[in-house]
């Protein structure tokens, strides 16, 4: 068997970064479609949270003063 020629060499490590390169873009396609779903479900979580927050700061609103004078 001969050695491969430096042509041949070449174009086999071009077709292993092509193969690499293609790899690199399918997982980057999925890490950026995982940020997106993450991304959006964050913004939800956050809006719940807000919004249970006001709930929250409304119920307090509506708690009675106590007084600490009357319990002496």
């Amino acid at each position: 068997m001969s050695k491969p020629s430096q042509v041949d060499q070449i174009a086999e490590r071009v077709e292993r970064l092509l193969v690499r390169y293609e790899e690199l873009r399918r997982t980057n396609a999925l890490l950026t479609e995982q940020v997106a779903t993450l991304t959006h479900e964050r913004d939800s979580l956050r809006s719940r949270l807000h919004a249970a927050r006001a709930r929250v700061d409304a119920l307090i609103q509506r708690l009675p003063e106590s007084s600490t004078t009357s319990s002496q």
